[in-house]
């Protein structure tokens, strides 16, 4: 065999192990991606819910941006929409731990530190999936958790998805990479079971005025339907004709004659 055709079957078989490794990495990385949780952002409530197989798992309180909904760079709002988790950083590090540039600093502040507002504990950086948040990921927007965490459940953030150190920890356990999150104007659905325990309560409008009953009165008869064949002083045709002289005997009718 030729050394030229020896370097040929080399660089085939070169190619198709390359090939093969590619399509394994593709098919792992696919395999790490989280489909079983997602996540629900209520804006409304200030909430968020994980949802596992489809069933609410967990709620959490929140708070999205003090500046209102968009994905305008700049503009410090929370963008709306579907998204997914494309980075999660800082597990390991102990609850509190401040992060800059998403570099733990070294520090750990405790909850609600007076003048304090940081990233900390955990940071699940967000993509954007749609339209109206493609720029979710180029503008930094996490989940993460925060000193503040008196002001969770308003919006007090500047576009992120604030969260308590226990509970953004506790989360960052629960999910994976590609879990998805979804921010909307709604409230999160109630579980079927709950819908089933507390069925909506129908309430009667109450009237305007008090209804006032009617009294009949007692003395006055009851009305009676008047009869018009009773004896009286109503005329018949036979009346009306006799006293203009007519004679009805030949109105009578008489039984027929028998052949």
């Amino acid at each position: 065999m030729s050394l030229k055709r020896i370097i040929e079957l080399v660089g085939s078989a070169l190619l198709i192990g390359a090939s093969f490794f590619t399509t394994s990495c593709a098919v792992q990385s696919s395999a790490k991606r989280d489909t079983v949780n997602t996540m629900q952002v209520s804006v409304p409530e200030q909430k968020m819910a994980l949802f596992r197989h489809g069933q609410l798992f967990k709620t959490y309180p929140i708070s999205t941006s003090k500046f209102g909904l968009g994905d305008e760079p700049g503009s410090y709002r929370t963008p709306m929409g579907t998204m997914e988790v494309a980075e999660k950083i800082g597990g390991g590090k102990p609850s509190g731990a401040v992060f800059k540039s998403r570099k733990w600093t070294g520090e750990v502040v405790e909850p609600d530190s007076p003048g304090r507002d940081p990233i900390v504990s955990r940071i699940l950086w967000l993509n954007g999936l749609e339209k109206k948040n493609q720029n979710a990921y180029s503008r930094c927007i996490y989940i993460h958790g925060t000193a503040a965490e008196k002001d969770l459940g308003t919006a007090a953030s500047y576009g992120c998805i604030r969260m308590r150190s226990k509970d953004v920890i506790d989360l960052y356990e629960n999910i994976g990479e590609g879990a998805k999150v979804s921010v909307v104007r709604k409230r999160i659905p109630k579980p079927a079971s709950e819908a089933l325990a507390t069925p909506d309560v129908i309430r009667a409008i109450p009237l305007t005025e008090p209804s006032i009953p009617v009294v009949m009165n007692a003395v006055d008869p009851p009305a009676v339907k008047p009869v018009w064949n009773q004896v009286g002083n109503f005329k018949t045709g036979y009346d009306v004709l006799e006293e203009e002289g007519f004679n009805p005997a030949h109105l009578t009718v008489l039984p027929p004659t028998e052949l």
